[in-house]
């Protein structure tokens, strides 16, 4: 009697387990692909401005909200109240105590910071862009559960120089920065060794005068860039590029302000694409391209090599043309087929190795 009841039971359960595995068979059918899911918690601490700032954040978190998308994940950002290191750690401890211990910090203000939390939260993952954690003293000292992450810029930049000056062949560029570190730095130089290509390679004109290069010092004085910006184009600079954050912003306000007033001036964007920013009628925009890093392709990519195990701790990683780590943003109103066919053409020559780009000043001006 005992056996009868246990094989009815048995009987009953590979019956119910049947029709369950056959509803979740329907759904897969019905939504086309298996959902992935996970329980990673992955944590950002913002740097300088927030996760809308059209820049560096935004991109970074854009990649997090993706990870989200495609494979499951929680996320969460703080935003510190100051921008010093105990801030930092502050949030940090925050996302760690509430379980996210996979933490993307977008930035090298962040170095001495991640250099503390990596020992301090063994368990944890970090991710750092665009700075290596060190003690103070600048030696990296990339721990076994932290990956650093840095871009070519100026590849980028250079890419974005080409672009600039084969569509508009002749004229004056200005750059903006805002402070004066390697990462924009690059930019700058790599733009430079661009416009200089283009003119002995491509049949343009489009030249930068040492005056015409500024770095504000910031990367969150919206006015301050306004103000530049208005000096250059009083000048009769025709685009500037600016990679400098908020100051850019500032400046993509004065360049819009004079577009609809009837001048004709351009803004280069930087980090991600910024044609919306430069958007002021009718969906035209003075953003005539943008030298991109691609955070957010970075930033999910280290967040799914976590999820398959393979999480490359300890190492520093550049992304670059070679591993489709920067360029220009895939669309671009306002260049031509020509200039984007002609643009594609030196990205592989870059990718190939037949043209290298200098990541340093060289006998550019600053």
């Amino acid at each position: 009697m005992f056996k009868k009841k246990v094989m009815l039971g048995l009987a009953s359960l590979l019956t119910i387990a049947t029709l369950l595995a056959g509803c979740g068979t329907d759904e897969k059918e019905k939504s086309g692909e298996e959902v992935k899911k996970s329980d990673l918690k992955v944590g950002m601490v913002t740097d300088s401005g927030t996760i809308d700032d059209k820049s560096f954040n935004q991109g970074t978190w854009e990649g997090i909200l993706a990870a989200k998308e495609s494979l499951g994940i929680q996320e969460k950002y703080l935003k510190p109240s100051g921008e010093i290191e105990s801030e930092y750690l502050k949030e940090i401890a925050n996302l760690y105590d509430a379980g996210f211990k996979f933490i993307v910090t977008p930035g090298f203000k962040f170095e001495t910071a991640i250099y503390q939390a990596q020992t301090k939260y063994e368990d944890a993952k970090f991710v750092i862009l665009d700075g290596n954690p060190h003690k103070g003293d600048f030696v990296p000292e990339v721990a076994t559960n932290t990956v650093s992450i840095f871009f070519a810029e100026h590849e980028s930049g250079f890419l974005a120089g080409v672009a600039t000056a084969l569509e508009l062949k002749e004229g004056e560029a200005g750059f903006i920065g805002g402070m004066e570190i390697p990462a924009v730095q690059k930019f700058n130089w790599g733009f430079q060794q661009g416009l200089t290509y283009a003119n002995e390679n491509l049949g343009t004109n489009l030249t930068i005068k040492a005056e015409n290069v500024i770095y504000q010092g910031t990367f969150d004085d919206v006015a301050a860039g306004g103000q530049i910006a208005a000096q250059m184009f009083n000048k009769g600079i025709d685009v500037i590029f600016a990679a400098a954050g908020g100051v850019g912003i500032g400046a993509i306000n004065e360049a819009k302000t004079r577009v609809s007033k009837g001048e004709n001036v351009w803004i280069v964007g930087v980090d991600v694409d910024q044609y919306a920013d430069g958007e002021y009628e009718d969906g035209k925009s003075v953003i005539l391209t943008s030298a991109t890093k691609k955070l957010s392709h970075a930033t999910q990519e280290l967040i799914e090599q976590e999820l398959n195990g393979e999480f490359p701790g300890g190492e520093t990683i550049i992304y670059s043309v070679e591993n489709d780590g920067v360029g220009i943003p895939e669309e671009n109103p306002n260049l031509s087929e020509d200039t984007v066919t002609k643009v594609k053409d030196v990205y592989e020559k870059i990718k190939s190795g037949e043209i290298v780009v200098s990541a340093e000043q060289g006998d550019l001006f600053k």
